[in-house]
């Protein structure tokens, strides 16, 4: 079996979540609610899941061309490349580091 990797690792430019985590920015604006939130790894933009009514990581990626999200979500350590179709542990970021 082969294993498929994400070809597009050089585009992470943001990797810690920002402090404080105050919620989906497009749903935040317009009085929205979201179910759970994702953080754009090239930006930083935090937006909604696709479980959520306006899906708002999923239309940044679509807007922007960033490909890979990551969980903004306590205790999950995962991202997500859309266009490689494929998950992966989420980068670390030593507390400070900027990145």
């Amino acid at each position: 079996m082969t294993e498929t990797a994400c070809t597009h690792l050089d585009q992470i430019q943001v990797t810690a979540l920002p402090e404080p985590l105050a919620g989906c920015e497009e749903c935040l604006k317009t009085g929205g609610r979201w179910v759970h939130l994702r953080m754009c790894l090239t930006c930083g933009k935090v937006g909604c899941c696709d479980s959520s009514p306006s899906r708002h990581a999923t239309a940044h990626v679509h807007e922007s061309g960033h490909p890979i999200i990551r969980s903004a979500e306590t205790g999950e350590n995962w991202s997500w490349c859309y266009v490689d179709e494929v998950a992966f542990a989420a980068p670390q970021v030593e507390p400070g580091a900027g990145a």
